[in-house]
């Protein structure tokens, strides 16, 4: 019994290559028509809510409102503490990261710059 061998063609790497032709058949799947996106209504919201920036704004509120007491809360002690003096601080502090990711946050405006030439 003799033994047939092929031989595969080698790449400059060493690598065994073959090439080999492939024919495939895809069939579209049939996608029911249920007619207009029932969620059609929740999208629009969604993208009036998102273009109108209603929780940043609302987030921001809220903060200046916790500011503006947490002030005067800290102006009107006699001899404020170390903790009392953190507070403060915190508060402050994390209004520079609201503010930051408030401005921060919303779609990119691009400006267009027509050329003179």
């Amino acid at each position: 019994m003799a033994e047939e061998t092929t031989k595969i063609p080698v790449d400059e790497t060493g690598r065994a290559t073959r090439k080999v032709t492939l024919d495939v058949e895809i069939e579209p799947r049939k996608v029911a028509d249920i007619g207009p996106n029932p969620y059609q209504k929740i999208i629009h919201v969604a993208e009036a809510v998102d273009a109108w920036r209603i929780f940043p704004r609302a987030f921001i509120s809220v903060y200046m409102f916790l500011l503006y007491h947490v002030v005067i809360w800290y102006t009107t002690l006699d001899a404020p503490t170390m903790e009392q003096s953190g507070l403060i601080s915190v508060v402050v502090g994390a209004g520079a990261a609201w503010f930051g990711l408030y401005t921060g946050s919303g779609k990119g405006k691009s400006v267009k710059v027509k050329s003179s030439e």
